[in-house]
């Protein structure tokens, strides 16, 4: 990758349009205050790296501009990037309850449950999920039926008991407990990496270039890098502070859950970091396709953050 290239306006140009639509389609007026927590839970905060997944994969994929459907396809990949936010969203408003993980901070911000009261989070991320496949399926959009139930089958699966649903089950019972190998990469592919899997996959199919084998790369890539990115979290929750991750630090050892860095070290864990990398990297080389350079930055950022 050509390290002098700068990406900051194709990530503010990508943040912004996900911030408009997320802020047209997640309603005030939604009864009881429902519509203020909501919009609370999602906007203004956030890395927005599921999004940006999306939409790097979906760049490159698209073929040459003013193809036949692009239009099309661009639509399908901005409420694809708006919905794994969403379940991304709602997620870290369960998560954070005091039944899961009880935590005070999210985003440098108090949690939705300790803004709005329990009761009100429960049902905020009940909202999010539903309205994540809303924007999926919309009565009036130009992106083909099929399309969209391929989005929702890959999201929905993503979400559920294969994927984070099932990984923080797991996850919540392994408190106190020894992990094998396998089983903490078993745990993490569901917890964390299934949802950013999903990503880099639903942009993949938003495209003319989309074909089987260019699923098959796309699924390394982003199966590397979502493991990638719970490695770092575990490394980054033992070196950071609360103020520059904008959550709780050193929550997994006081909540003795098992982590990377509890199982095999800092070093260990760095260096797998450094693999997972790699092995994004060589899945982007081997797709053959033109324009994967903000799916290699997106890597390169997920392994180097501090926060």
């Amino acid at each position: 990758m050509n390290q002098t290239l700068n990406f900051d306006p194709w990530v503010q140009a990508g943040l912004l349009r996900v911030e408009q639509a997320l802020g047209n389609w997640i309603s005030s007026s939604a009864p009881a205050g429902l519509g203020h927590s909501m919009r609370y839970a999602v906007l203004d905060g956030g890395k927005r790296l599921r999004p940006l997944l999306v939409l790097a994969a979906h760049q490159a994929v698209a073929g040459p501009p003013g193809q036949l459907n692009s239009a099309n396809f661009e639509e399908a990949a901005l409420r694809a990037a708006c919905a794994v936010e969403l379940i991304h969203a709602y997620s870290l408003v369960h998560d954070d309850m005091p039944c899961m993980d009880n935590d005070q901070l999210r985003r440098g911000k108090p949690t939705v449950h300790v803004q709005f009261g329990q009761a009100q989070a429960l049902l905020t991320g009940d909202a999010l999920q539903a309205l994540a496949f809303e924007v999926l399926t919309p009565s009036d959009s130009l992106v083909s039926e099929a399309l969209q139930a391929r989005l929702c089958g890959l999201l929905a699966r993503a979400a559920g008991y294969e994927g984070m649903a099932g990984g923080q089950a797991i996850d919540l019972a392994s408190v106190g407990l020894s992990l094998d190998e396998a089983s903490l990469r078993d745990m993490h592919r569901r917890k964390t990496g299934a949802l950013l899997e999903a990503s880099v996959r639903m942009g993949a199919l938003c495209g003319a270039q989309s074909s089987a084998a260019t699923e098959v790369h796309m699924r390394q890539y982003g199966q590397a890098i979502g493991l990638a990115f719970q490695v770092v979290d575990d490394i980054l929750d033992v070196t950071a502070d609360s103020a520059t991750l904008g959550n709780t630090a050193g929550k997994d050892a006081a909540s003795d859950k098992p982590t990377f860095v509890s199982v095999w070290g800092l070093s260990r864990s760095q260096e797998y970091a450094r693999q997972l990398l790699e092995i994004a990297l060589d899945s982007l080389s081997k797709s053959q396709l033109a324009n994967t350079e903000p799916l290699r930055f997106l890597a390169e950022m997920v392994v180097n953050r501090s926060h």
